[in-house]
């Protein structure tokens, strides 16, 4: 009995870490890249955005970004974002 519940699970232990080491890893930053967020202090041209929940610090090259402006996550640098304003679409 307790050989064959040792066999199951060194069966199943085997083939769920087969299937995790199939999975291709993701990337933090290719995770990020292209999320919007909202920016909770004025990026002027630093500051902070909320980006999925959390709280980032944050750079903007291109403007400054007013409080409350949505934003899109361009880079990551370490732990800092580049973002950029979201545009609306043009009608």
């Amino acid at each position: 009995m307790i050989v064959a519940t040792f066999l199951t699970y060194e069966i199943i232990t085997f083939r769920l870490g087969r299937r995790a080491l199939e999975r291709k890893p993701v990337i933090w930053s290719e995770a990020i890249v292209g999320r919007c967020g909202k920016a909770t202090t004025p990026l002027t041209p630093d500051g902070y955005v909320r980006v999925d929940g959390e709280l980032w610090h944050a750079f903007s090259n291109d403007t400054n970004i007013n409080e409350g402006e949505d934003i899109v996550v361009v880079e990551l640098d370490r732990l800092t974002l580049r973002v950029a304003p979201l545009q609306a679409p043009k009608k």
